[in-house]
């Protein structure tokens, strides 16, 4: 055996140098989406809230949300988020969410993953059946369940915050695709829901679809943007934004209510059904009369991983008539990460390729 290969056996930790940036993640999945939990080496945020926090990290470290989810360590559609104190003492902890445009206000595959992670770290004391736990998102307080049987997470339910539909059958011109009709929504996050059944388009809800689902959600999610000023939250002017545009569509398998292809972001698209798009779906869907309190609708993502969604209750909230969704799923735990940031790469703040 020649001594350099003996050395690749022998020598298989590798020390940075003091100067380097060490940044401590596990990396997740839930339902093919995946998320970047940064646990250990982030500089300390500052603030009395999670929008303080959230703030705070765009002002003075979004270099580091860049370098940990761009290329090379991450990719056009990686996601991440950074735990933070509680907004108060009634809550487990807060989370920021990240993603390739900056800092959404929600992220139901983000809650399931975390809480799934809560009980795989030991963060909560854990019980056979339900676990909650209260997780201060941007949007609001989000109550989750880690439901574990013989000690391991079977799947995590969560209950968003209120929900609302702010106008349906609504149009708008695109080029090249016409008058398109679509639901305006918040479900954490405010949506454009397109339904593929009420327009006519040449493209289809499949991975074979993949460009034109970027292409065509982004055209619309700006049009919406330019057209819609009704994009508002009723509290929190930092929830107002167009977060995406959900296509709707049948479900290619049986025993599957519907399909959801969410392309949020700048042209992420969530391979998971999306948690807030389906928290929203549930406002549309009680608004039209479709689904009732004690019903269940299954909607699956572009990888065909599907969530459960279903109304818990119905509330006034501000001048909407709002509802309380649950919204169902599993993660899993992929691979745990030590990034370094060498200050003299010239790529240490990373670039996006499509």
């Amino acid at each position: 055996m020649s001594k350099t290969y003996q050395n690749i056996l022998n020598k298989t930790s590798f020390t940075p140098k003091k100067n380097w940036v060490q940044i401590k993640t596990i990396d997740m999945h839930t339902g093919g989406e995946p998320l970047r939990v940064i646990l250990e080496g982030f500089p300390v945020l500052k603030g009395n809230s999670v929008l303080d926090y959230r703030r705070y990290y765009k002002e003075n470290y979004d270099y580091l949300r860049t370098s940990l989810l761009f290329e090379p360590r991450g990719h056009a559609d990686m996601y991440g988020c950074i735990l933070t104190p509680p907004n108060d003492d009634k809550g487990d902890f807060g989370i920021v969410f990240l993603h390739n445009e900056g800092y959404s206000t929600m992220c139901g595959h983000a809650i399931i993953a975390i809480s799934t992670l809560a009980v795989e770290m030991n963060w909560i004391d854990i019980q056979e059946g339900d676990n909650m736990l209260k997780i201060d998102a941007p949007c609001g307080r989000i109550t989750s369940f880690a439901n574990v049987k013989n000690g391991k997470v079977t799947g995590v339910r969560f209950h968003c915050v209120p929900s609302f539909v702010v106008g349906l059958d609504r149009n708008v011109e695109i080029e090249g695709l016409g008058t398109v009709t679509y639901d305006l929504a918040y479900g954490g996050a405010f949506y454009a829901y397109v339904n593929m059944n009420k327009n006519s388009f040449d493209f289809d809800l499949t991975p074979s679809s993949y460009q034109a689902l970027i292409s065509k959600g982004m055209d619309i999610k700006h049009a919406v943007m330019q057209q819609d000023k009704e994009i508002l939250h009723p509290f929190e002017n930092d929830l107002s934004y167009l977060y995406g545009t959900i296509f709707i569509g049948d479900s290619l398998h049986e025993n599957v209510d519907s399909r959801n292809i969410c392309v949020f972001a700048e042209g992420e698209v969530d391979r998971s059904p999306t948690g807030s798009g389906v928290s929203g779906r549930m406002a549309i869907h009680k608004a039209r009369k479709e689904i009732d309190f004690g019903e269940t609708m299954s909607i699956e993502s572009i990888t065909d991983a599907v969530f459960k969604g279903s109304v818990i209750s119905e509330e006034d909230y501000g001048p909407f008539t709002a509802v309380i969704p649950q919204v169902e799923g599993t993660a899993y735990i992929t691979g745990m990460q030590t990034f370094v940031i060498d200050p003299n790469d010239p790529m240490k703040n990373g670039f996006i390729l499509r």
